[in-house]
C-alpha cells in the first residue's frame, strides 16, 4: 500500500514505484500543492518530488509504447511471412 502523505513517502526510490503508485502520489503532491499553506521550503520539495513523479509516469508510458510498437510489428512480420507461404 502507497503512502499518500507525499512528503513521507519522498524518500522512496522512484525506480522502485509503478505506474500506479507513482500516479497515485503524483495526485497527492497536486493535491497538497494546490491546497496551499505549505511553507517555502515544504512546497519547493512538493515541487521537485512531483516533478519526479510526473518522469516516473512518462517512463512507465514510454516503456508501455514501446513494448505495444514491437508487438505490433511482430504481429505485422507474422502475418507477412504466413502471406508469402
Amino acid at each position: 500500500m502507497t503512502d499518500n502523505n507525499p512528503t513521507a513517502s519522498g524518500t522512496d526510490p522512484l525506480d522502485s514505484l509503478s505506474y500506479e503508485e507513482a500516479r497515485e502520489q503524483l495526485v497527492a503532491v497536486v493535491s497538497r500543492l494546490e491546497a496551499g499553506g505549505a511553507s517555502l521550503e515544504e512546497s519547493l520539495a512538493l515541487w521537485e518530488r512531483g516533478e519526479a513523479l510526473a518522469k516516473r509516469c512518462e517512463d512507465w508510458l514510454e516503456g508501455a509504447r514501446k513494448r505495444l510498437a514491437t508487438a505490433r510489428d511482430a504481429g505485422n512480420d507474422a502475418g507477412a511471412a504466413a502471406g508469402s507461404d
